[in-house]
């Protein structure tokens, strides 16, 4: 969302800010220290990432991991990570502002937080909820858990002792004994002795060390790509609006004084109170806004050849998601559900063509179009920043140079040229010692790095609502489309479901965005750059610890779970592809090939007609499974803000923004206080008591 117009009191324009003021304390202000050439400090400010808020942040890590593990993984409700924007913490970042400004503010000013330490709080829970998420980290702690030895032992007619035994020792647990208690939820007491938290120590901090590779990789290419997109480019970073709303000076009552945002926390607040209570005391009626309720399905309508090959098709009305929608450009939004309405007409055209609904791997290639259009994205964004790679070459390799000024980076760039080797070195090095072959390694990596700067461009270009891609969009499927199965080899791919959680299922918790949003914070509101950096990294291990610690207490006392029903499916694929060798896709290369030239065409078309109304994002994501969850809400978010525009203007789009503020406030705060009491109401093993689910997963 682009600035334009008088600014509303509270509410932060997009514009980049001046030369950062630091200052050692919360409340006083002095410049900045100069800089060398080469981009050393040397004295590096510290009034924004300041001890306290690390140790703060450290503790709100935990609390937020053990929350979404128990909700999301164990429970599968509540999803805080379905969404862009995490409504966990988002709603921590709203309860650290009241506290600052209702409390310390007002009777101990010395102590207050400042803007740059809520947002480096709010950067840090945000990464960290990152890897605990649903899409990540859940699909990947069942495997550390031997997950495949266990379930083999129990059930021997599984077959997979075809492929357990490529799993180094070290890579996971594989003493039954120790993973008994675990799966069979004898009491969380058992993790805490000698015996199993030495037996767990091993693979944990290895997988520990793992994510921080794995995540310095994403920062050191974060930290490569961010002045050209933030300063070259001007990329408008739609997800951190209300983030940086929020935490504007330390939080400030002039961004509680707008009456259409209490309209909208009305609104919002009401619809979750009302639906909570409905939830808990069935004699009230549920006003129904979930994608999967029976009442919001169209797909039993269309029960007649070819239109029954539509399938499911939800009318979700989730009011938040209409309101994250009013935020997008309107070509991003119209694309998503346009594109969403012609993947389904594909499926009729297939059907009339006779291809077996839900068939793989067949007309229409869904998901082969999706991979060639983020493909196209990719590399059209490389592209454009051609002339800024050379210079940040240049400056890595004489750090004196006066090419490029990276002294407000989270590192130099010689340091994150150093940083995106060893990492990757490291990487590297894993996966040669868990047994895959070199070659495949970087092929593996390399297109899960592409796909990682595609969905972070995205994110910071335009800000989708979510970006789930579970249409198997993932490096495993990419190398059998080219190469086969066996060419890619059963130790390769063995090795591979353990890292589901990365490159596999969904990427809707992907960090990476994550990081570069967070940079646009810190840019936005001052906060120096290379604290900022220590803090995200810092985050990236703590997130993991946490995550690791928390579904292992909780595991096991509830033993087997829906995070561990969630993870069936990469290890009866690599069953499927052991038993049944599969050859190169030469019709899924060519459709690849269509979706790339697709969102290249579309590329041309918006550089040339402003009138074209298709964004290849939306193409590249909703040919995918996941706009499902909202396309019907970017339908309404669509009208409402071309209404708004054609016959307001801007002036009165941001009199709307702080409705829309409200909106999405209202529903965050009532549904985390729904999703708390859950946690409350149900203490035993499963979830007996649900309260109200307000937000899709």
């Amino acid at each position: 969302m682009i600035d334009h117009g008088p600014r509303c009191p509270g509410y932060p324009t997009m514009s980049t800010p001046p030369a950062a003021e630091i200052t050692p304390g919360a409340g006083s202000r002095k410049s900045a220290e100069p800089l060398h050439a080469h981009g050393a400090a040397l004295s590096l400010p510290s009034r924004n990432v300041t001890w306290r808020i690390l140790i703060l942040s450290t503790v709100l890590i935990f609390v937020n991991c053990y929350w979404i593990i128990q909700v999301e993984g164990i429970w599968h409700v509540n999803h805080a990570t379905a969404m862009s924007l995490f409504w966990n913490s988002t709603f921590f970042l709203l309860l650290l502002v009241l506290f600052n400004i209702f409390l310390l503010k007002r009777f101990f000013p010395r102590y207050a937080f400042s803007q740059g330490e809520l947002i480096t709080c709010y950067a840090m829970m945000t990464i960290a909820s990152a890897l605990a998420g649903h899409d990540s980290l859940q699909l990947g702690i069942p495997g550390v858990q031997g997950f495949p030895i266990w379930f083999q032992s129990q059930q021997s007619s599984l077959g997979w002792d075809t492929f357990t035994g490529y799993y180094p020792d070290w890579i996971m647990v594989k003493d039954l004994e120790i993973l008994r208690p675990l799966y069979e939820g004898l009491g969380s007491h058992i993790l805490y002795t000698r015996r199993h938290l030495t037996a767990w120590a091993g693979p944990v901090l290895i997988w520990c060390l793992f994510i921080l590779a794995l995540g310095t990789v994403m920062i050191c290419l974060n930290v490569i790509l961010r002045k050209q997109w933030m300063e070259n480019e001007k990329l408008s970073y739609p997800i951190v609006q209300l983030p940086m709303a929020l935490a504007e000076d330390g939080g400030r009552l002039d961004f509680f004084r707008h009456k259409p945002l209490w309209l909208g926390i009305l609104l919002g607040a009401s619809l979750d109170l009302w639906n909570g209570l409905a939830t808990l005391f069935p004699s009230i009626p549920l006003i129904v806004v979930r994608h999967d309720h029976p009442s919001r399905n169209l797909g039993p309508y269309f029960v007649t050849y070819p239109w029954n090959a539509i399938g499911d098709m939800p009318l979700p009305l989730y009011p938040f998601i209409i309101a994250l929608g009013y935020f997008l450009p309107l070509d991003l939004s119209f694309s998503l559900w346009f594109f969403y309405l012609f993947k389904k007409g594909l499926l009729v055209l297939a059907a009339m063509m006779g291809v077996e609904p839900g068939r793989p791997n067949a007309f229409p290639y869904l998901n082969q179009q999706s991979f060639g259009a983020w493909f196209a994205i990719v590399l059209l964004a490389l592209w454009t920043a051609r002339g800024h790679f050379r210079k940040v070459w240049e400056k890595a390799l004489n750090p004196r140079s006066p090419v490029l000024d990276d002294s407000q980076e989270p590192m130099s760039y010689r340091t994150a040229v150093l940083g995106l080797l060893l990492g990757m070195g490291f990487l590297t090095f894993f996966c040669l010692k868990a047994g895959m072959t070199l070659l495949i390694i970087l092929l593996y990596f390399g297109f899960f790095f592409l796909l990682s700067i595609g969905i972070t461009r995205v994110r910071a270009e335009l800000g989708p609502p979510a970006h789930e891609m579970a249409g198997n969009l993932n490096g495993s499927f990419l190398l059998t489309m080219f190469a086969g199965t066996q060419a890619v080899g059963i130790q390769n791919l063995t090795i591979m479901t353990l890292f589901w959680w990365f490159s596999g299922r969904g990427y809707r918790t992907h960090p990476m965005p994550c990081q570069l949003e967070a940079m646009k914070m810190a840019q936005q509101g001052g906060v120096n750059m290379r604290g900022m950096g220590l803090a995200m990294m810092l985050a990236l291990f703590l997130g993991g610890l946490a995550s690791f610690w928390a579904a292992l207490h909780l595991q096991y006392h509830a033993g087997i779970n829906r995070m561990t029903d969630h993870n069936w499916g990469q290890f009866q694929q690599l069953k499927a592809w052991a038993d049944t060798p599969v050859r190169p896709d030469f019709w899924g290369q060519i459709w690849m090939g269509v979706g790339g030239l697709a969102a290249y065409g579309m590329h041309l078309m918006r550089t040339r007609f402003l009138w074209w109304p298709f964004h290849p994002a939306g193409y590249a994501i909703s040919l995918n499974f996941g706009a499902e969850y909202y396309w019907s809400c970017l339908v309404i978010s669509t009208v409402i803000k071309g209404l708004v525009l054609r016959y307001g203007g801007y002036r009165l789009n941001r009199q709307v923004m702080p409705f829309m503020f409200g909106l999405i406030l209202g529903e965050y705060a009532v549904g985390a206080f729904w999703s708390l009491l859950s946690l409350f109401l149900n203490r035993g093993r499963v979830i007996n008591i649900r309260t109200y689910d307000f937000c899709p997963g």
